[in-house]
Formats: C-alpha cells, structure tokens, sequence
C-alpha cells in the first residue's frame, strides 16, 4: 500500500488526540482505483481503549457523500492504544470492506506523547489476515494510494 507521510502523520496525530481511546477513520478515493482523495477522522462512539465503532450519524453521511461521488474506502485505519498493530479478533470479525486496506496504529508505547508509533497494514478477506507493506511517500496525499 502507497500512503503520503501527511496521513500517516495525520493518522498518529489523531491516535494520540483520542488516547486512552481507540481513534478511528478513513481514506475515501475514487472506485475502482488506488488514487487517495481524502482522509475522514471518525469519531469512536464508543469512545472505548478497546474498541472502536464509528458514530452512526458520521458513518451515514459519509456513506451519502461517497455514493455521491463515486467514492469508495479504500482505507479503514485505528489506533491500539495498549496492544501491538495487529487486528484483534474483533478487528477481523467486523472487517467489512473486502477492498480496503486496514491501517493499525499502535500508541501503546507512548499514548498521547510525542515518540514512535507503530503503524502497519493489512488486507482481511474472509477472516484471514494477511500484512502488506506500508510505502510512505512524500507526495500530493490527494494522489499517494
């Protein structure tokens, strides 16, 4: 997967915003293609450090504007905050979005203060998970998936 370090930061900044909680969201791009159009934070509605759901009304919205515009997510992205960026059993049971990309962030190491976090990705396809590699680039994030 090819993401613009200004997600990629975008995404950590937003991880460490949501601590202790679980932050969520997506990248919406055109359908049928790989081309990024735009990053969306969700807010988690459960507002939990082990889970994440995205808020029904937001999820609603967004839905109708991607319709609107022929987008599709091409990226579901959250953060652990206390585990290793590897889907949870509950991460792989609701994956429904066979074209995605799934992009975990681990802030388990240093919650809300600067440092590294762990960012890795993967593709779930009937339950079974599979890790790819993550190329950050230094691109127009409008044009980097």
């Amino acid at each position: 997967m090819r993401i613009s370090q200004a997600y990629v930061d975008a995404i950590v900044a937003h991880a460490r915003r949501d601590f202790p909680d679980e932050a969520c969201g997506v990248i919406a791009g055109p359908e049928g293609s790989d081309e990024t159009a735009r990053l969306i934070p969700m807010t988690n509605a459960d507002r939990s450090p082990t889970f994440f759901r995205f808020d029904p009304a937001e999820q609603l919205a967004l839905y109708r504007e991607m319709d609107d515009q022929d987008e599709e997510i091409v990226v579901v992205y959250h953060s652990h905050t206390s585990t290793e960026a590897y889907p949870s059993r509950t991460d792989i049971s609701y994956a429904a979005e066979p074209q995605a990309h799934y992009l975990l962030v681990s802030v388990a190491e240093t919650g809300a203060a600067d440092g590294p976090a762990e960012v890795r990705s993967y593709r779930i396809l009937d339950g079974v998970v599979t890790e790819e590699e993550i190329e950050i680039t230094g691109g127009d994030p409008t044009a980097s998936e």
